[in-house]
């Protein structure tokens, strides 16, 4: 082990400031047959981290964070870990909830390499909304559309990705497009280029009075595969269904907004979506496609460049565990402010941003 202690943000309840402190690092015994320890070198912050901080939803006290990068650490000599990751192996994953701390324990199942030319702060943004697109996605329980491949042919099925710059729909779109199925986003009109980007073919603004009417009318040109809700907003959410409903197919609709009220579910209309009561904090297929999608098609797509970097990583400060406190309550302005809390983010600290017209970014701290 590289020292004997571990500096965390320590949640002591809700409603106050993380505090760092320092713990103990995780023993090999801790560790077991199945966790890698890494040295962070960057966190991403995600909406359920201000979420966690500010609602009684969890046990406490609790160190909050899932999305990291860093180089693994230690490993158990002779365990399953060590016969996929040795230490210096450059990483991203994400943990349940302890991610805040200088040394991490992943699970193997949970992460995956990334190419020596990758930034840490480019490649901490992928966790959690890849493992999100890739479960509703693919996962027998929501669309269970196929894996990605590289050189998969095209299957000339359409998937509609709703609210496409989105941190997870800019992963769906990836994934979709990987695994051979032509994407059509909605997102706002200043997105259009952004997305198509990242492989829509055809691209929707959600703000036009007869998006609706445009959309069902390309599904309908081909057997669609389905309709995933990317961005969690309950017009976003009435609107996909209303495609659904309207459409002369029978589609299969996921939505990763778990608190979406099904009353609001036209008759007819099935909607796959994460509840209460199989969110454990992962449901059981969760595992299933993340390990899939992390070791069975990210590693070699983004080494030959056929995965971009999307979010783009938006830098709050380089003040390491000391600077997450700042970044969640940035993350909790602009859940509260909406546009103007991303105008206020853009506003504040634009490092890293390749463009300040994209709405699609993931607030990220470094370490000094």
């Amino acid at each position: 082990m590289a020292s004997p202690t571990n500096r965390t943000v320590w949640q002591e309840t809700f409603g106050v400031p993380g505090v760092v402190r320092d713990n103990s690092l995780p023993s090999n015994d801790e560790l077991g047959d199945h966790k890698v320890l890494v040295k962070v070198h960057a966190w991403a912050i995600n909406p359920c981290d201000h979420m966690l901080q500010d609602r009684n939803m969890v046990k406490y006290p609790v160190i909050l964070g899932c999305d990291v990068a860093g180089t693994v650490e230690a490993v158990v000599p002779g365990s399953t870990a060590a016969s996929k990751f040795r230490v210096g192996d450059r990483v991203f994953g994400f943990s349940a909830n302890n991610g805040f701390q200088d040394y991490v324990a992943l699970e193997v199942k949970l992460m995956t390499k990334i190419p020596d030319d990758m930034a840490y702060r480019e490649a901490v943004v992928f966790g959690l909304c890849s493992a999100t697109s890739a479960m509703f996605l693919f996962g027998k329980d929501y669309l269970h559309l196929d894996y990605p491949k590289l050189g998969v042919p095209k299957k000339g099925k359409p998937v509609l990705v709703w609210g496409g710059s989105s941190a997870v729909g800019s992963n769906a779109i990836q994934l979709a497009t990987g695994a051979g199925y032509d994407v059509i986003a909605i997102c706002s009109k200043k997105n259009f280029d952004y997305v198509k980007d990242l492989g829509a073919v055809q691209v929707f603004d959600y703000k036009d009075t007869d998006v609706t009417e445009k959309v069902v009318a390309e599904l309908d040109k081909g057997e669609c595969a389905g309709i995933f809700m990317a961005a969690g907003s309950k017009d976003g959410n009435v609107a996909a269904c209303k495609v659904a409903a309207t459409s002369k197919q029978r589609l299969n609709l996921a939505t990763s907004d778990y608190i979406f009220n099904l009353d609001d579910v036209p008759k007819g209309v099935d909607v796959k979506q994460l509840t209460p009561e199989n969110f454990k904090p992962f449901p059981d297929c969760w595992f299933e496609t993340t390990l899939a999608t992390f070791e069975g098609y990210l590693p070699e797509a983004l080494a030959k460049g056929a995965y971009k970097v999307a979010p783009l990583p938006l830098i709050v400060n380089r003040n390491g565990l000391g600077g997450i406190q700042e970044a969640v309550d940035l993350m909790r302005v602009i859940a509260e402010k909406g546009q103007e809390g991303i105008k206020e983010a853009l506003d504040r600290m634009k490092e890293g941003m390749r463009d300040d017209k994209i709405s699609a970014f993931k607030l990220v701290v470094e370490q000094p």
